[in-house]
Order: structure tokens, then C-alpha cells, then sequence
């Protein structure tokens, strides 16, 4: 068991311009935010799970899905400018003022349905061991590389980081690459409070794609439901 206290922030404003009321909208029959706070309320390593939102609709939404709004997020921290780190300084600096106090902060988006308690402990697990300063949830960039990334100059295709050679690269001999998949952000709470998400030593803690799903498009909940139904059809057979 970790001794760490770790506060998970689900963030879930209102005016999502991409895809209207996104954080509320229906996802295999409940609303998006639901996966994400059932999710953070089966882990076993969160000191404390809250919702910070500026929209009433889904704050009531949220605590009948049994997650904690325990204050609004001020309006000026609900724009299209506002930042993760302001919103997390915000939430920081309330509960201090309450006498609470953690060593880290996760930041979990509705917009990973598919992330699971075991992720989020997982993350917590990396930190307790390792001390880093962050851990990022990952993925692999399938088939990708530095070698394959070309610029066209007047029509014609040139190397941007490095030439590739007489033939297209092989799949098999490519480094592998990865990428945040943007469900889990761990970081120490005085890194937050300098404004750093990320610190010297971000440690990385490896997802697989089927539970990778950043929804941005309205397409990306077609791909969510596939794959919640396929893990739900998986975890029932085992």
C-alpha cells in the first residue's frame, strides 16, 4: 500500500465547444464522466477523488455517479484559455486552506472512458517506487518514427529528421516511439504550484491501445463504445 497521499482531480468544465456538453453526453448508457469516477472510486491508492467543474448540470451528474464536488471552479478558471495547471493550483490551494495537504495531484479527463483503477494505482505505484517528479500515462505511436516523418519541399519528398536510405524502413527495425494518451497525469503538488506538470524526471507508465481512447471527435465515442463493450466481453470470460 502506498503511503503517499495522492489527490485525484476529475476535470469536467462546461463549455466544451469541440463536442457540446461532451463531459455529460451518453457513452454505452451513462454519461462520460460516470466511467471516469467509478473508475477513480474503485482505487485502492487515491488518498481522495473530486470533481472540479463550473457547470451545475454536471456537478449534479457527477454526484449521482457517486463522485465528490465539494466547491464550484470559479468562472474565470472555466475559458477557453484557462490552463489544467490554474485549475489544479485552484483546487490546490482550497483544500489547503482546509487543512489538506497531498504529495501529488493525478489529473484524470473524462475523455479516457477506458483508463482502469489498475492504471490509476499503477501510476501511483511508479511514483512510490521511483520518486519521480511525474508519470504519464503512455502509449505506443504504432508504426511510427522519426525515420518515416518527411517534409515536401516544392513537391518534392525530403528527410525531416533523418534520411531514411535506398527503401522504406521495416517495421520490425523501426525504435519504438510513444506518446501520452492523456488519461492519467501524475505530478508532484509543488512541482503544480511552480507550474510544472511534467519535472526533470517524468517517469512513463505504458497503456495498451484498447484502453487508450482520448475522445476529441465525435467518432472517438464510436471507437470508446467498441472497445468498453470488447473489454466488457473479455472480462466476462476470464
Amino acid at each position: 500500500m502506498s503511503n503517499l497521499r495522492v489527490l485525484g482531480v476529475v476535470t469536467a468544465r462546461g463549455g466544451s465547444k469541440g463536442i457540446p456538453r461532451k463531459n455529460v453526453r451518453d457513452l454505452c448508457g451513462r454519461p462520460l464522466i460516470c466511467h471516469t469516477i467509478d473508475t477513480a472510486n474503485k482505487s485502492k491508492l487515491l488518498s481522495r477523488s473530486i470533481i472540479s467543474t463550473d457547470d451545475t448540470e454536471i456537478a449534479e451528474i457527477a454526484k449521482k455517479c457517486g463522485g465528490e464536488v465539494p466547491f464550484m471552479r470559479p468562472k474565470e478558471l472555466a475559458q477557453d484559455e484557462s490552463t489544467s495547471i490554474e485549475v489544479i493550483q485552484n483546487v490546490i490551494e482550497t483544500l489547503k486552506k482546509e487543512g489538506e495537504k497531498y504529495d501529488y495531484v493525478m489529473i484524470l479527463q473524462p475523455t479516457s472512458p477506458l483508463r482502469t483503477a489498475e492504471d490509476i494505482d499503477g501510476c501511483i505505484a511508479v511514483a512510490q517506487k521511483t520518486n519521480a517528479d511525474s508519470v504519464m500515462s503512455m502509449k505506443e505511436a504504432d508504426d511510427f518514427s522519426a525515420k518515416k516523418m518527411k517534409k515536401i519541399v516544392d513537391g518534392k519528398i525530403e528527410p525531416y529528421f533523418e534520411d531514411e536510405g535506398k527503401e522504406s524502413s521495416r517495421r520490425q527495425d523501426l525504435e519504438k516511439a510513444y506518446k501520452r494518451n492523456c488519461a492519467i497525469y501524475l505530478t508532484k503538488t509543488n512541482l503544480i504550484l511552480k507550474g510544472d506538470l511534467f519535472g526533470n524526471n517524468s517517469q512513463a507508465y505504458i497503456m495498451p491501445e484498447e484502453r487508450s481512447v482520448d475522445i476529441n471527435q465525435p467518432v472517438d465515442f464510436e471507437l470508446a463504445e467498441f472497445w468498453l463493450k470488447k473489454n466488457k466481453e473479455k472480462n466476462e470470460k476470464i
